[in-house]
């Protein structure tokens, strides 16, 4: 079962490596990992996104609280929370038609254009977990790969 797990902890150096190595030490396996400082900036709350059943979170749990900097630990799984997946992505666009390719997609996926370079574009697709539109978007991102110099 995919379980979300909030860890809130001080925010010092070497303390997302412990996080991380206690998973890695237990054979655990993050499929997801962000981090940020809290309105405090002595804290931090890193979220994570794991498989396990119940024993297995529980035991993640009862490690994860042994150490020093953390303060808190909640599974958010059960807790009605939002979840939303991003897709950054750079395309290549050189000639009119990819362009206005790439600004359609943009448009239908109702994704942002973050940057127009001279030979590219840098999109940003969001998109809520069920909806998993973000995948739709990358397939249907699939233009002609650029192979020259840039």
């Amino acid at each position: 079962m995919r379980r979300i797990l909030s860890i809130l902890l001080e925010n010092e150096p070497g303390s997302l490596s412990r996080i991380v190595g206690l998973f890695s030490q237990r054979a655990y396996n993050i499929d997801s990992l962000t981090v940020g400082t809290t309105d405090d900036h002595s804290l931090s709350r890193i979220t994570i996104t794991t498989m396990g059943d119940d024993r297995i979170v529980e035991q993640i749990t009862k490690q994860v609280n042994k150490l020093v900097d953390v303060l808190k630990i909640i599974d958010l799984t059960e807790i009605a929370h939002i979840e939303r997946e991003l897709l950054l992505v750079k395309v290549f666009a050189q000639d009119e038609t990819t362009r206005a390719a790439v600004t359609r997609v943009a448009d239908v996926f109702q994704g942002a254009i973050l940057d127009m370079g001279r030979h590219s574009y840098t999109l940003q697709l969001v998109a809520s977990t069920e909806k998993k539109s973000t995948d739709c978007v990358a397939a249907r991102l699939r233009l002609p790969r650029h192979t020259g110099d840039r």
